[in-house]
């Protein structure tokens, strides 16, 4: 830390309008929402690396972590109308698929005998699939595979089903739990922004009720994880409010694994037209995240996202966790034009990770470490 500490400094004058923020780095102080500002707007991307690096140094060490999972998408029939989205089909239209319990049992069996960990269970917010069906898609993984962990469904989701079959989150959340859920994923936040959100997602579950969905969560004792959709019409302040809200609710709860910025992509949807952020933008965002958000522990690169090599520059701009094998079982970022036919070995994760100056661990998905390599 101190040859980090020389270099900032030394690349700093005396009248540096950074200088106050690097000193509350190095002493573990909080940034507020000015200074996470002139950071996005004015820092040299090589501060915002070596600030992250002093932050995810502290909180990890050079450890960075992997874990064997695959994802399951049960359907991409979808009554949402993000303006966003390239994954959603309606019911009949070309592309659209639903795949029930009985193909979901015959995929835990097949993954069962690849040693992996995690399932990860996302899709498209089905019409009429309720509380019921979800809490039987879990059961039937337990039935399985019990040590399988479950990580399954979005706030978005979880607040659709519980709509349908008239509960609340928490009795719906209790129900998915007792059936086997482990943890929840982090997607569907997007922005929280209200009014960016009106133009991107306007009738999704709002900022609000995607809240108070993981604090019933964590309240229940289940971890989660959180995500933010950037590059698309939001701006820095959005980006921080964002940010703001989650490390607010993480000083309640705990209950925060891991922070994910989800670039996003536009090929096959209504926002095609603009262009997507640049590799300096994307390392940029996640420098500033790692050090904004220094109550949650874990910053991941989704590099099925990004791509392999972006995945592996953000390694020195904060990240410590590069998500896990997935094993071509994801369909929703490759249909917006990011990495097509997901998958990766072992080796090639810990060969990223390795040729990055860091050190490689398989984790669990709550980063317990079951090996070191």
């Amino acid at each position: 830390m101190q040859e980090i500490k020389e270099l900032i400094y030394g690349q700093l004058s005396s009248d540096s309008p950074f200088l106050s923020i690097v000193d509350k780095v190095f002493a573990g102080e909080r940034l507020n929402r000015s200074e996470g500002l002139l950071l996005y707007k004015e820092a040299e991307l090589s501060l915002l690396g070596l600030l992250a690096e002093v932050v995810r140094r502290r909180v990890n060490g050079l450890q960075v972590t992997f874990n064997h999972n695959f994802h399951f998408e049960p359907t991409n029939i979808c009554m949402k109308s993000c303006a966003f989205c390239s994954y959603k089909r309606r019911y009949n239209e070309d592309g659209a698929w639903e795949e029930g319990i009985d193909e979901l049992r015959q995929a835990v069996r097949k993954y069962k005998a690849r040693g992996v960990t995690e399932i990860h269970i996302t899709g498209g917010v089905h019409p009429q699939r309720g509380l019921e069906y979800y809490k039987a898609m879990v059961e039937a993984i337990k039935e399985e595979f019990s040590e399988l962990h479950v990580k399954a469904f979005s706030a978005v989701e979880i607040e659709a089903m519980c709509k349908i079959s008239g509960v609340s989150f928490l009795e719906g959340l209790q129900a998915l739990k007792e059936a086997g859920l482990g943890s929840i994923p982090g997607g569907g936040a997007e922005i929280f922004d209200e009014e960016v959100r009106k133009q991107i997602c306007p009738d999704k579950a709002t900022s609000q009720q995607w809240l108070e969905i993981h604090q019933t969560a964590h309240e229940l004792g289940m971890m989660t994880n959180a995500t933010m959709l950037y590059g698309l019409i939001e701006n820095y302040e959005h980006r921080l409010d964002h940010m703001e809200r989650l490390r607010t609710l993480q000083d309640k709860t705990g209950g925060f694994n891991t922070f994910i910025p989800l670039k996003f992509r536009r090929a096959n949807n209504a926002f095609s037209h603009i262009e997507e952020s640049t590799t300096t933008e994307d390392l940029r965002n996640y420098a500033v995240s790692r050090i904004y958000l220094d109550n949650i522990p874990h910053l991941k690169a989704y590099w099925p996202m990004i791509g392999k090599e972006v995945a592996q520059l953000s390694l020195s701009y904060g990240v410590d966790d590069l998500d896990g094998t997935i094993d071509d079982s994801t369909k929703i970022y490759s249909m917006a034009g990011g990495v097509q036919n997901p998958n990766a070995t072992t080796q090639e994760l810990i060969t990223m990770i390795e040729d990055a100056g860091k050190e490689a661990a398989e984790r669990d998905t709550l980063y317990n470490i079951l090996k070191r390599y």
